[in-house]
């Protein structure tokens, strides 16, 4: 029986973690190395080698009603979108309110995490922590959740001719503000979320910035139709049903042609090789207006330094550049564990639903948030430290190691159909499958059924509104009595924000009173056409 539990990391998947043990019965204690909590929101004007790092004005692509955890609503006057420091206060009154912070030791740094040599049936773990001072401190503990997080480790490409470059060359990981490249030339390399934030933000100051991509991306704005947060508007359960009943060939042709409606791919130069469904897509606002006041350039791929320019793929050369900022991913790295756990084909970590090693006798280990998701990251890590809080406890159990190794096998396969980079297929998954898995595992996946037979209104709402985390408090281990309202009520917090200025109602008339003006209108139509004829004649 799993008592005592090591969470490793105070960031949204540690905090989570925290309270999902104890939900369950169990004795938490979380090591963050830093002196706060926040893990990757917290920002931090100085780097510190093995910490998250983001830039001074990132703001979350995710809405707030879509990435609050599922028994504690965002405050109603947040935006919708929210800047990282607003994040961070909302994972501040999380703790508070939850009285979480007793349960975190802060800077104190895990070095290592190693099965206890004897104990192979209890699945114990030695982890041993240095504190602020130096001291180390040796520790057993019943169960470890990896809450680290995976944006750490910076992963940096090698050109041809770097060496000879005399101007700086960093990653996005080293990125504050723009102020630095102000009247400069800067090549951006790499167009995921970050890379195209940091080239339209250094585009309003600098000399010219160019944003070098070897795929291509389908550009999407936060904002949806009638100016609804986008995820608001298109994870919905009734969305998922279609997107499993209509050929994805189709889909495909009738999203990107609604994207290419309002501009152009090809035009711009973002006409990605892959199809809309098939890879993440580019969250930004503000790409394609940059891109037609020529304030940025879109280039291919870079192949190699020519002293100060760079030769790209197409042959095309851009002299005299200042700067470049690789937005090139991270790489996954967890030091402190011990490296038979690694049972992928490339000597990867092989996660049994991106959650549990299948390598251990029992399943005392989890590791959270490694993956790649179409949707909202904090309710999916919430999920995740639910269902292994249960699994520790005995209360969930996992099928045998075959049957593990045969299911991330079968998802690799799936997913890389449609994705060409084998390493980031294998880390892919699904938002409302992967929560609904999970969610029938901890036992709160809400029943549909049941719901149009005893509650329709709020059986409407979750089909045919936005799938929010409050679905998976509404019944199960860990049922709020909130849920039902906190979904009857999330538009009302979605407007909220706007609220800032009193707007008179429409005076607007029935359509009937106009049937006369348009009769009057159709004739005069019909009448010149037919007399345009006549003079044909």
């Amino acid at each position: 029986m799993v008592h005592r539990v090591a969470v490793i990391g105070a960031g949204a998947s540690g905090l989570a973690s925290v309270k999902a043990c104890i939900e369950g019965g169990l004795e938490p204690v979380c090591f963050e190395r830093g002196h706060d909590i926040g893990g990757v929101w917290n920002f931090r004007e100085s780097l510190e080698p093995g910490r998250a790092s983001i830039y001074r004005s990132l703001v979350a692509n995710t809405s707030k009603e879509m990435m609050c955890f599922s028994d504690f609503p965002m405050p109603a006057d947040y935006p919708n979108y929210l800047h990282h420091s607003q994040l961070l206060g909302y994972l501040r009154l999380y703790v508070q309110h939850f009285d979480l912070l007793r349960h975190i030791r802060f800077q104190t740094t895990v070095t290592r995490v190693a099965q206890r040599a004897g104990f192979p049936q209890s699945g114990q773990w030695d982890v041993v922590t240095v504190n602020a001072s130096g001291e180390e401190e040796k520790h057993v503990f019943d169960a470890v959740l990896v809450c680290s997080g995976q944006f750490i480790y910076p992963s940096l490409p090698d050109f041809p001719g770097h060496e000879g470059f005399p101007g700086k060359c960093s990653h996005s990981w080293e990125y504050r503000d723009p102020e630095a490249y102000r009247g400069l030339r800067v090549l951006v390399v790499g167009i995921g979320n970050s890379g195209g934030d940091i080239a339209v933000e250094i585009s309003r100051s600098a000399e010219m910035t160019f944003l070098s991509t070897r795929q291509g991306a389908w550009v999407i704005g936060r904002m949806s139709h009638r100016g609804l947060p986008l995820d608001v508007a298109h994870i919905t359960r009734f969305k998922q049903i279609l997107m499993k009943l209509l050929p994805q060939r189709l889909i495909n042709w009738l999203l990107e042609r609604a994207l290419n409606q309002k501009y152009d791919h090809r035009f711009y130069g973002l006409q990605p090789k892959h199809r809309f469904l098939e890879r993440t897509l580019l969250i930004n606002d503000d790409l394609p207006g940059q891109l037609l006041k020529g304030r940025l350039l879109m280039k291919p791929d870079l192949k190699s330094f020519e002293g100060s320019g760079v030769l790209f793929e197409d042959g095309s050369v851009e002299e005299n550049v200042d700067a470049v900022i690789f937005c090139t991913g991270y790489n996954s790295g967890f030091s402190f564990l011990p490296p038979d756990l690694c049972e992928g084909p490339h000597g990867e970590l092989a996660l049994y639903k991106r959650l549990f090693p299948p390598s251990l006798l029992r399943p005392t280990l989890a590791i959270l948030g490694l993956f790649q998701a179409k949707g909202p990251i904090v309710p999916l890590v919430e999920m995740q430290g639910r269902w292994a809080a249960r699994v520790f406890a005995g209360l969930s159990f996992l099928p045998p190691k075959k049957k593990m190794l045969e299911v991330i096998e079968s998802d690799r396969k799936r997913n890389s159909k449609s994705h060409s980079c084998h390493k980031s297929s294998s880390l892919k998954v699904h938002y409302i499958p992967y929560m609904d898995f999970m969610a029938q595992q901890v036992g709160v996946r809400p029943n549909l059924l049941r719901l149009l037979l005893t509650d329709p209104v709020l059986w409407a709402k979750a089909l045919f509104g936005p799938c929010t985390p409050y679905q998976y408090r509404l019944t199960g281990p860990g049922h709020w009595t909130g849920a039902r309202q906190a979904i009857l009520t999330q538009w009302d917090r979605m407007a909220q924000p706007f609220r800032t200025r009193v707007v008179p109602e429409a005076d607007s008339a029935p359509a009937y009173h106009f049937l006369p003006f348009l009769f009057v209108l159709g004739g005069i139509t019909v009448a010149t056409v037919y007399g345009a004829k006549l003079k044909l004649f």
